[in-house]
């Protein structure tokens, strides 16, 4: 059975480190090499770091930025944003980067799921679905949820698997930022119609929220920014409260010596 991860997010913006609520007021919180940092060393399971703004703008990664955080990057990273086609996840792994999230281009283009798991395997496609409550289910947006999809979340994913994503990132877009809680009803739809691991993202606001996740929710991991930016929390300390709680995490032993 795999063990649970707790991974940061961070989020970039003309080059600067932001966190918003519901996916807008964007507030900046620093620059990415001393967020890096701090994190490699407080044991982090992996890191998630999106270009929020790459795909509105319709440009490349930002390969020479990749490159040079990467270097100062000592867990399994992930790079999102602006991708659109394998050319520019070849240059992102060459860059450092041991996995890609997919959001927008997977609607415009499925088969860009199938060509990158094909080429580079499963392990390296994380798929992103960034989802809201409309009615009785939850739909899926795009373009830093700017655009309603039309799709369902659950049954979205479950498409994403059979293209071959290894991992699947659900966000809600009405908790994001909020640290109110995730959306465990959202989590738990998701991870009951797919076989690959599900990451719960969006409303951390205590350990208890990550725990719920996993209990209630089905998540595999849990992805977490504001509880990190604006708390005395940190990542070392959400994975003992879990290991006091029953969940099978990374580094246990070296926490509770």
């Amino acid at each position: 059975m795999l063990k649970t991860r707790v991974i940061p997010t961070i989020l970039l913006r003309n080059e600067c480190v932001v966190k918003g609520v519901g996916f807008d007021s964007w507030r900046r919180i620093g620059t990415i090499l001393p967020a890096i940092k701090v994190y490699t060393a407080r044991q982090v399971d992996e890191l998630i770091i999106m270009d929020i703004t790459a795909t509105n703008e319709n440009r490349d990664p930002d390969y020479e930025e990749i490159d040079n955080f990467s270097r100062e990057c000592f867990v399994p990273l992930t790079i999102g944003g602006g991708i659109k086609n394998i050319e520019q996840v070849k240059k992102i792994l060459r860059a450092g980067a041991d996995k890609v999230c997919i959001n927008s281009a997977a609607y415009d283009a499925p088969e860009l799921i199938t060509e990158i798991a094909s080429t580079f395997g499963v392990q390296c496609v994380v798929a992103s679905i960034d989802a809201k409550k409309t009615g009785s289910g939850y739909k899926c947006f795009k373009n830093c949820a700017k655009t309603e999809t039309g799709l369902e979340a659950a049954e979205w994913a479950q498409r994403l698997e059979k293209l071959g994503a290894g991992e699947i990132l659900i966000t809600s877009i009405e908790r994001d930022g909020t640290m109110s809680g995730y959306e465990y009803e959202l989590i738990k739809s998701v991870s009951e119609k797919v076989n690959i691991p599900v990451i719960a993202s969006g409303g951390a606001g205590c350990y208890n929220d990550m725990l719920k996740a996993i209990n209630e929710g089905g998540a595999s991991a849990v992805a977490a920014a504001s509880i990190f930016h604006f708390t005395q929390s940190t990542p070392l300390e959400a994975k003992k409260h879990l290991s006091d709680n029953g969940i099978r995490v990374r580094n246990a032993g070296i926490m509770l010596r």
